[in-house]
């Protein structure tokens, strides 16, 4: 049974800053360079002249950087793909749909954002499911999973408030 996970992240920036920098190839390239993943690579993105982004990444993290509960049933590098589909923006907000998957992994991650107004900047909001189907310790990987992935909105969210100051 999957697991659900709320989080959400402030920006300085506009609504219009932060999505703006979703359209940009560059703001993806450097913000996965600055990943801390092993290797990380934008594998797809399409912008619409609607205002619509769809981008799929692949981050990899070495195998001796992995806790023993994944090394157990995963053998080698993890490698994580993952793909966002932002709307435009409408009536002041984005919002996407967001999914991963480990190639060769029973685990699976649904999620969705909204990204809105929240005083002087943005709001991040991001509901995620994550399901790992593996019996007895699907649910300590899910854990794990559900942690790293608030580690991973405050680092995205760190890098993109640097990148909106040097990018205006």
């Amino acid at each position: 049974m999957p697991r659900s996970f709320d989080m959400a992240a402030e920006y300085e920036g506009s609504v219009e800053q932060v999505h703006t920098a979703l359209r940009d190839q560059e703001y993806w390239l450097e913000r996965l360079a600055d990943s801390g993943a092993d290797r990380a690579t934008l594998d797809a993105m399409t912008t619409d002249g609607d205002g619509g982004i769809r981008v799929k990444t692949t981050q990899v993290l070495r195998r001796d950087r992995l806790p023993g509960v994944v090394t157990q049933f995963h053998p080698g590098d993890l490698s994580i793909v993952r793909e966002e589909a932002w709307t435009r923006i409408d009536d002041g907000k984005a919002t996407a749909t967001v999914t991963g998957v480990i190639p060769g992994a029973p685990v699976s991650l649904t999620g969705t954002a909204v990204l809105a107004p929240s005083g002087g900047g943005s709001r991040l909001q991001f509901t995620a499911a994550v399901e790992v189907r593996i019996p007895l310790v699907g649910g300590k990987i899910e854990n794990f999973i559900g942690n790293q992935l608030v580690d991973l909105l405050i680092a995205e969210q760190r890098f993109t408030t640097a990148w909106l100051k040097d990018n205006p």
